[in-house]
């Protein structure tokens, strides 16, 4: 890092720290007791404060890491600089280790950007700190930074594993890894992200010597026809099954395979994945989850994803192949026909913006669903293009862990897709400068809706006294 990249790095970091902990306060004046989720979190992390470590609420889905960070924090600091009383582990003391999460994913994003797309001489220092500062401003990650949800610390184990995965130290990743994993079970999917970013790169070695020495320069590694397709998928059984490959891609990944034996361990003795009250968190085969996400992504991503260009690229490439299309089509009208699911939180919920999104759009008439399939081909389509730049394997991997992360989720959340959504925007190449600024821009718009709604448009349940607030 230059210097001068050094010092704009550092006035970012500490704007939008010094930013985030002036919300941090406002939030804290108007909201001082649990909201939400957090009637289940915060006295679970104060039990654990006051050395209860065998109470659990049965309420709670998730591992206990977020309370063990947190108490790990707060205790010591609480020693060192003499609190007592009830500012220890209060509200307010365990939202602000989320703050502190925050400022570990600023650093880890920019780290991350440096670290991916290092190759391209082309990206400026002013182009790398502004990516990391609007990724670090991503409304859905963004508003939970100021409240005791699990998400930050899980995208900080999440990315800071994703990290050491590509510096080699893969020792360090999969324990990150089980960090992540003690924040939420279904981060055990990037421990295999991670594993699978090491299968693709020797997998991607692999195929270009086998181009080499048939000297056939029309197929490549990255995109090409469908015949291409099949060769890349033939010469990936191939190497898969033989063993010497197979030992070598043992050797090379064997931390992340003893943490999925542990994982698989867990699901055995546990009997599932989820802890605690499992009536509201069943699996099932929710394909819409994929088309969904694809919405979410190019909503938040549209400055790349919808421009007149890539609009353009889609309706040629529809005329070209329009068998395939089609087929894409009847398949996405099958899947959403047959595997469409609605939670009952979704329909319940009304604090949510998931519950108005389902009422105004899919609600209004049965067919609606089915008329976005357009929509969400466009969206695929945009989505699979930004990564061309990509090799076929890491696509193919990645891929995988989309449809593993959110396919199984009955339940329609925002907070599900934020990970898979940094991993795709981390590894995009860089746009131009107006195309961040704008991003930006429009992160800060929705931010600020978002906190307004949440401090001065408070509601109230005929049946409740208690003050509701609008969050994602």
């Amino acid at each position: 890092m230059e210097r001068s990249e050094a010092r704009g790095f550092s006035a970012a970091m500490s704007g939008a720290f010094l930013l985030s902990c002036l919300l941090f306060a406002a939030i804290n004046r108007h909201q001082r007791g649990p909201y939400m989720d957090e009637a289940f979190h915060v006295p679970q992390a104060q039990a654990y404060c006051h050395g209860r470590f065998l109470q659990w609420d049965p309420m709670i889905t998730t591992l206990p890491g977020l309370y063990l960070v947190s108490v790990g924090a707060v205790k010591p600091a609480a020693w060192l600089f003499g609190w007592t009383g009830s500012v220890v582990c209060s509200a307010g003391m365990l939202r602000f280790i989320n703050l502190l999460f925050s400022a570990g994913n600023f650093y880890l994003l920019y780290l991350l950007l440096f670290k991916i797309h290092q190759k391209n001489k082309a990206v400026s220092g002013f182009q790398r700190i502004l990516s990391t500062l609007t990724l670090a401003m991503f409304p859905t990650l963004y508003f939970f930074t100021f409240l005791y949800y699990t998400d930050p610390g899980s995208v900080f184990f999440t990315l800071f594993a994703y990290l050491m995965c590509l510096y080699g130290n893969h020792k360090t990743s999969a324990l990150l890894g089980f960090c992540g994993f003690m924040f939420r079970q279904t981060n055990i999917v990037w421990t295999v992200f991670c594993a699978g970013n090491v299968v693709a790169e020797k997998l991607n070695e692999a195929w270009k010597t086998e181009l080499q020495k048939k000297k056939d320069e029309k197929i490549s590694s990255r995109k090409g026809s469908f015949s291409d397709l099949i060769r890349i998928l033939q010469f990936l059984t191939e190497y898969l099954i033989t063993p010497k490959n197979l030992v070598i891609l043992t050797a090379l990944t064997w931390p992340y395979i003893i943490l999925v034996t542990v994982f698989f361990g867990f699901v055995f003795i546990n009997g599932g994945i989820v802890v605690g009250d499992r009536s509201s968190h069943e699996a099932c085969l929710h394909f819409p989850q994929l088309f969904y996400f694809l919405s979410f992504t190019v909503f938040f991503s549209f400055p790349h994803l919808l421009t007149p260009t890539k609009i353009r690229k889609f309706l040629l490439s529809l005329r070209k192949h329009p068998v395939q299309y089609s087929l894409i089509a009847v398949i996405s009208l099958f899947l959403i026909w047959k595997f469409t699911y609605v939670h009952k939180y979704l329909l319940a919920d009304n604090r949510h913006y998931t519950f108005y999104v389902w009422r105004k759009v899919f609600q209004r008439h049965d067919l609606v669903k089915y008329v976005l399939v357009p929509v969400y081909i466009f969206a695929g389509w945009s989505f699979a293009d930004t990564l061309k730049s990509k090799s076929i394997f890491w696509i193919l991997m990645y891929f995988v862990c989309l449809l593993a992360v959110t396919v199984p989720q009955k339940l329609l959340e925002f907070r599900y897709f934020i990970l898979p959504f940094l991993i795709y925007r981390l590894n995009i190449p860089f746009p131009s400068v107006y195309r961040q600024l704008l991003e930006l821009a429009f992160y800060i718009v929705v931010n600020a809706v978002t906190f307004y709604l949440f401090l001065n448009r408070t509601f109230q349940w005929p049946n409740s006294d208690e003050i509701q607030r609008f969050m994602w």
